[in-house]
């Protein structure tokens, strides 16, 4: 299938979300299986992330990869700065040739409740509280899910690991407006860092992203 999402952020920012249905083969034309992945879902989730990259920026030079002891994917030279998220039968992919990226795409689900605790702090939840109560149509399986991938996304921008995601990710404030909001964010690992955490839901999936 095509893209069932693009969103050129600026000249040099692209965003894309992929919508997988098609056989390994289709995506083997264009661009190789990198790593020795063997089970056959994510195989076809690696490489559809790969064929999105060349999908939004023909030049990407996907054979250039590299992965970091962190397993973050990355270009030695830098030409682009990417970053790929892929759940389900979605891959998400976020490329720049100018700005640090991250994003991530989640399917919305109702685990996520039983883990909330292990990556959102009190005062975050009793945020989702507040917008949960005052929105009346956004679920709270939604908005945990939502707040989940917003930290993942962060946390790919970050991109260096050992991170806690609830003492150096945190989410100060969310902003609702329909199927789309943004958030309000800080990165404190080191020198604290306010970021804009973009968020939209589409067939029953989160996704954020984050530039900078």
């Amino acid at each position: 299938m095509p893209l069932v999402y693009q969103q050129n952020i600026n000249s040099t920012t692209k965003l894309g979300v992929w919508h997988i249905a098609e056989e390994k083969d289709f995506f083997l034309r264009m661009v190789p299986l990198q790593q020795q992945i063997t089970h056959p879902r994510k195989q076809l989730q690696h490489l559809a992330g790969r064929y999105l990259l060349k999908e939004m920026f023909p030049d990407f030079p996907y054979e250039l990869i590299r992965i970091a002891d962190t397993r973050k994917p990355f270009l030695e030279n830098e030409a682009y700065h990417f970053s790929i998220s892929h759940c389900g039968d979605y891959a998400a992919v976020m490329v720049s040739s100018t700005l640090r990226v991250g994003v991530d795409v989640e399917l919305v689900t109702k685990k996520v409740e039983k883990i909330k605790q292990k990556f959102l702090s009190p005062g975050e939840l009793e945020m989702i509280a507040a917008i949960e109560k005052k929105s009346g149509q956004i679920v709270r399986d939604s908005l945990l899910t939502a707040t989940w991938s917003i930290k993942e996304a962060l946390y790919k921008w970050y991109g260096d690991g050992e991170i806690d995601f609830i003492d150096h990710l945190q989410i100060e404030a969310m902003t609702l407006d329909g199927e789309s909001g943004i958030a309000r964010c800080h990165v404190k690992k080191h020198e604290p860092v306010e970021l804009e955490v973009h968020l939209l839901f589409f067939n029953a999936n989160s996704i954020a992203w984050v530039m900078s």
